[in-house]
């Protein structure tokens, strides 16, 4: 028989890892148990301990180490609900860890932890200290996916909610926006299915310190059974050939692999990495699930302060709606809230006058593309308040002027094209104004060229017609076709005895410049490219159900 390191029930020998395996609640011999001493001591299993040819007699320890699952209680008790007591010193000397008991790396209380009961009170009370010093948003975080508001992924019906309580969860990406619950989430998966938890951050690790989480992971499967999750923060921060690390033992089924990034992951994670892993995307919380977050946060944090009339309902939606879905955003604002309600001449108008309204905007990231497009498709559509909405946005965001002048000079020829050739000037002066003039009076140039892109008639014939000889070219041959001999050039007298440039007709000298010639090779004579349409043929159904359509 042997104590299981975990719970230290008597088990037998052949059973521990079985054991284990079922949270420790089966193949416990209670006989044994009853009949074993209660001395403060933990029998170890001997596959636990270092070889050695004479067994050792066993001493009261001076320190004694508790393995303890991610789920324990926070009091320090086992999982059999005992608390055991730790023996003071007898000497001033520290003494050596054990090596039957350091089989973790101390380094993660989370897995190894020390027995407070008879730490000195300053040390205990650290905790507790740590804990009150933690921002609202932290100390709010959810510990369970009941408490996880606005993602229908960890819902009751939820895709990933039935994975994770099947204990099937696979390796996965995390993709969504600040303040949507990416590392909540990967929390409470952890705690759920009742693996060990390693969070590294990707600013701060490297891949010698992953290297060390994988070769842990692997003895932790292969000595217990419990597998490893190792959540990566940011993941989108590890270049390409750091992300490699994670290929083999992801792939091997050693550690699973929850990655978190608001990038997206089809540019910014590595795509063999991305095969291996399933994505899920977070969606952006919507107001009512954020005033939900405020609502419950006040309830639990609003007895540690004086009752105050100026946080009220109308606050709440205010501050849900300042923080656009980024829910640890609005509880930082709940909190910065609360503490200013406690002045005597705090007032409602005072506290919205303090909040400082950060513009969500990434001049490298798929908000800067997003922006430009649908600044783009407004002016398409003719919609000139929509353009200057989206010309404002990126305005106010500090987006580079040239940048948004040389969208509109390609939206000139692209969707106005023929049906108003002075628009290409237009955007053309409207460059050269903000490059010679700058910012931020360049912006009243970008909003008269982008105003008069919008109200002008459209016609993508020339766009169309390229797309539509770039399309030929596509035909095995078509490529390479001869040219025909009196288009071709005959620069030398070589190639004017060859023939080059014969019976070629100058059209300058002739009534009205028409001649009768052909210009296409001969394979190609009958080819159309330029329609005679400038829009397409397709009817909205919108517009005949009587939906929306913006008339100038």
């Amino acid at each position: 028989m042997v104590d299981c390191p975990i719970c230290s029930k008597q088990v037998k020998e052949t059973n521990i890892n079985p054991h284990i395996d079922s949270g420790c609640e089966s193949f416990v011999d209670e006989q044994k148990a009853a009949e074993s001493p209660q001395n403060g001591t933990t029998q170890v299993a001997s596959f636990f301990r270092a070889p050695s040819s004479k067994k050792p007699t066993l001493a009261a320890p001076t320190t004694k180490l508790l393995k303890q699952e991610p789920s324990s209680n926070p009091n320090g008790t086992s999982s059999n609900g005992t608390k055991p007591s730790v023996p003071a010193p007898t000497s001033n000397k520290r003494p050596a860890p054990s090596p039957s008991l350091d089989f973790e790396d101390d380094s993660r209380p989370s897995q190894t932890s020390i027995s407070h009961s008879d730490q000195p009170p300053s040390k205990r009370s650290k905790p507790s200290a740590l804990q009150r010093a933690a921002p609202l948003a932290e100390r709010m975080r959810p510990r369970s996916l009941d408490d996880v508001y606005g993602q229908e992924l960890v819902g009751p019906t939820g895709v990933l909610r039935g994975l994770i309580e099947s204990d099937r969860v696979p390796s996965m990406i995390l993709w969504g926006s600040a303040g949507t619950g990416k590392t909540t989430i990967a929390r409470v998966i952890a705690n759920m299915v009742g693996s060990r938890f390693v969070e590294i951050n990707s600013t701060s690790s490297g891949v010698t310190e992953c290297k060390k989480f994988f070769a842990d992971a692997k003895g932790e499967l292969g000595l217990t059974g419990r597998k490893t999750i190792i959540f990566c923060d940011e993941i989108h921060r590890f270049s390409k050939s750091q992300q490699d690390v994670f290929l083999g033992p992801v792939e091997a089924g050693t550690v699973t692999l929850i990655g978190a990034t608001t990038e997206n992951p089809s540019f910014k994670v590595q795509n063999a990495l991305l095969s291996r892993c399933r994505t899920f995307t977070l969606s952006k919380l919507a107001e009512g699930d954020v005033v939900a977050i405020l609502k419950r946060a006040l309830g639990v944090e609003g007895p540690n302060y004086e009752p105050s009339e100026v946080v009220d309902e109308e606050l709440i939606r205010y501050l849900a709606s300042f923080a656009d879905g980024d829910a640890r955003t609005a509880l930082n604002l709940l909190e910065l809230a609360m503490d200013l309600s406690q002045r005597a001449d705090a007032t409602k108008e005072s506290i919205k006058a303090s909040l400082t309204k950060t513009l969500v905007y990434d001049r490298a990231g798929d908000q800067h593309y997003d922006t430009i497009s649908a600044f783009h498709k407004s002016v398409r559509g003719s919609d000139p308040h929509a353009a200057l909405y989206y010309l404002a946005r990126m305005i106010q965001s500090g987006e580079d002027a040239l940048y948004i002048a040389r969208r509109m000079v390609v939206i000139a020829s692209e969707d106005i094209g023929l049906a108003d050739n002075s628009m290409l000037t237009l955007a053309t002066s409207a460059y050269m104004a903000a490059e010679k003039i700058g910012m931020p009076e360049a912006r009243i140039n970008l909003a008269h060229c982008a105003v008069a892109l919008a109200l002008s008639p459209k016609s993508t014939r020339a766009y169309r017609g390229l797309g539509n000889a770039m399309a030929s070219l596509q035909e095995p041959g078509v490529g390479g076709l001869p040219i025909p001999i009196h288009l071709r050039n005959a620069p030398t007298r070589l190639m004017k005895e060859m023939g080059y440039g014969a019976e070629y007709k100058y059209n300058p000298r002739f009534v009205d410049g028409k001649v009768k010639q052909e210009y296409f090779p001969q394979e190609l004579r009958e080819s159309v490219f330029l329609e005679d349409r400038d829009l397409g043929t397709e009817i909205d159904q919108d517009i005949l159900d009587g939906g929306y359509i913006y008339a100038q």
